[in-house]
């Protein structure tokens, strides 16, 4: 496999004993198919169900019943292929690839082999401090999962659920343009939010339904590639960063110590943190690839994959940069909105004639807060667009501070309510009248003498001030209203 031309980064190189090493990383990811059906029967895709209930007779290979490809699973990899800017191949080949494992029924798995239905694309990644990574994509094939095998229900047997045999898979196969975990974590993260702005895969790893194969190999900068271990079925992006930091240490120590890297294919057990030998690493011709003679070679035509193109969403790259033009957002909050769609459709509901700045941190920041704790995502935290777009109006109204405005906001959370209705109800109007707050402010300059003389000579000190009067007010004072009167009293200038 061609590497892309990348020079080795300081940051991203590993101490070794002897010196520096560098990790390359590509990746296998394994999505399923957002579809109703399988790829070559019309039973169920759907998650769980009682064992060997979502179970055709395609699927448990009975003799005779041959395969039927599922148009609309066709459809999902074509528009994965787009939102991937990869070249969509008008003809592909489906191939038969031949293993036995107890829950293959049908002794091989129909897959794609030398002629995929998508061909090479691009990935970039957006890494801290600004840079980008580009992880070229090698490839995207269909093909069809397994069943599972279950050990733990009997102590002599072990039983197999083909629920998922059959379910269609889109594998994504990256370049070894990765060259650090964070890399790798970014890259599955972002491909997962393409996936979930397209709609082909719902990209739920604790479910099974996005996974990765990482293969991993360490080598001297700018020297060759180094013999690759691959690690299996890894289904959490922090696991993924786990196996590879310890994969890489562990090929380092064995270089180090005059041995050398034996290409297998390794599990990574979350619980110790560490990888273990699984078997040796099959090459294709273990599998005995051939054209499955049961379906034709699948036809497109460009009217077919322009029209699915013309329907595409707008993704998450194209997002962020129209956030940062037409809202002003810098690029690390236009990144974070998009990173799910949801949200940055919730953004822009909340900014729709507001400041957008505003309504990004309240949606970033206390909304996301609340969110987190509740352990569901921003639209479900139980607060609507209209309901903080109302929150937000009334601070920039000055109805109430922003002190305010987060207590109100965990009386929407909690009870719901409209945010003005409740400011009313609650007594909970902003202090303005500048009268009653230059009482306040004179009383709290009289009770505090030496923080008086200490503000001439320390301007930052007038927060203080500020904050006692906030206190007086029960948060209620308006902070512009207070600052100013604090600075002509106590004859403090604009910072």
């Amino acid at each position: 496999m061609q590497e892309r031309v990348r020079a080795a980064s300081p940051e991203n190189l590993i101490k070794g004993a002897t010196g520096d090493w560098e990790v390359v990383i590509g990746m296998e990811v394994h999505a399923q198919v957002t579809s109703e059906a399988k790829l070559f029967s019309g039973a169920s895709a759907a998650y769980g169900g009682a064992p060997n209930s979502h179970v055709s007779l395609v699927d448990a290979a009975m003799p005779g019943m041959l395969p039927i490809i599922n148009a609309h699973c066709v459809a999902q990899a074509v528009r994965t292929g787009l939102g991937l800017k990869a070249k969509i191949n008008l003809t592909s080949v489906f191939a038969r690839k031949n293993y036995f494992y107890p829950d293959l029924p049908q002794g091989y798995q129909i897959s794609q082999y030398d002629q995929p239905i998508v061909g090479e694309g691009v990935v970039v990644l957006d890494m801290p401090g600004g840079k980008t990574v580009e992880v070229g994509i090698e490839r995207l094939h269909l093909e069809q999962d397994a069943g599972k095998s279950i050990h733990d229900r009997h102590p002599d047997y072990s039983y197999v659920d083909l629920n998922r045999a059959g379910v269609a898979l889109m594998e994504i196969v990256s370049k070894p343009d990765m060259r650090s975990a964070e890399e790798a974590k970014a890259y599955v993260a972002k491909l997962r939010t393409i996936l979930r702005y397209l709609g082909t895969c719902d990209g739920n790893m604790e479910e099974g339904s996005l996974r990765a194969d990482i293969n991993i190999s360490v080598r001297r900068p700018g020297e060759e590639f180094g013999t690759r271990c691959e690690v299996k079925n890894v289904n959490s992006i922090r696991f993924i960063g786990q196996a590879i930091e310890h994969e890489a240490r562990r090929q380092i120590a064995i270089l180090e110590d005059g041995g050398v890297i034996e290409q297998e294919t390794r599990l990574f057990d979350p619980r110790s943190g560490r990888t273990r030998a699984m078997r040796t690493k099959e090459e294709a011709h273990d599998y005995r690839y051939f054209p499955c003679p049961d379906l034709l070679p699948l036809e497109l035509s460009e009217d077919y994959v322009a029209k699915l193109a013309a329907e595409l969403p707008e993704l998450p790259d194209e997002k962020k940069a129209r956030f940062m033009s037409e809202y002003g957002l810098s690029a690390y909050d236009a990144g974070v909105l998009v990173a799910s769609r949801a949200s940055a459709d919730y953004f822009e509901a909340v900014a729709q004639g507001r400041d957008p700045k505003l309504a990004a941190n309240w949606v970033m920041g206390d909304l996301a807060a609340h969110a987190n704790a509740k352990g569901v995502a921003i639209p479900e935290v139980g607060v609507s667009p209209e309901q903080l777009g109302e929150l937000i109006d009334l601070i920039t109204e000055g109805v109430i501070s922003g002190k305010i405005a987060k207590e109100v906001l965990e009386i929407v959370v909690a009870e719901g309510g409209a945010p003005r209705a409740i400011v009313k109800e609650r007594g909970l109007e902003q202090m303005s009248d500048k009268g009653a707050l230059e009482a306040i402010v004179d009383q709290v300059i009289a009770d505090n003498p030496a923080q008086v003389q200490q503000v001439k000579t320390k301007p930052k000190t007038l927060g203080w001030f500020v904050g006692q009067v906030m206190r007086a007010t029960g948060g209620k004072a308006n902070p512009q209203a207070v600052n100013e009167l604090l600075r002509a009293k106590l004859e403090v200038g604009a910072e």
